[in-house]
């Protein structure tokens, strides 16, 4: 790592990470009030597992740990990118606001990825 990475706040990957949260967290309040304890719910606490498992992931000592949380911080993000698609199949949200949200989220398995690269 960066000599002037001196916090998991400092990492681009996490910056990222949460700025894909809000955008999921804003997407999520125009889906149907009773989708409030299923849909929305599944997708907010996988959302915000990526830039928590990111963070909690920097605070590890070994590179086998760092890489462990990297990874499942990976596996959130194909859970909501799964039901993101499928929140477009129900109407919930429209193609392009699934199309945006998906770019925003390959450029986040762009950075997990090229950080797991570069601890191993």
């Amino acid at each position: 790592m960066a000599d002037n990475i001196k916090s998991f706040e400092d990492l681009t990957v996490w910056q990222e990470s949460q700025s894909f949260a809000v955008e999921v967290y804003k997407v999520t309040k125009q889906f149907p009030k009773d989708e409030i304890f299923a849909m929305t719910s599944q997708l907010r606490r996988a959302v915000s597992s990526v830039s928590a498992n990111i963070a909690e992931g920097f605070g590890r000592a070994s590179v086998n740990d760092k890489l462990h949380f990297y990874t499942m911080a990976y596996g959130s993000l194909l859970e909501v990118k799964n039901f993101l698609y499928l929140a477009e199949k129900l109407g919930y949200i429209d193609k392009s606001e699934l199309d945006k949200l998906i770019i925003h989220s390959v450029s986040c398995q762009k950075l997990i990825n090229a950080f797991k690269a570069g601890l191993r």
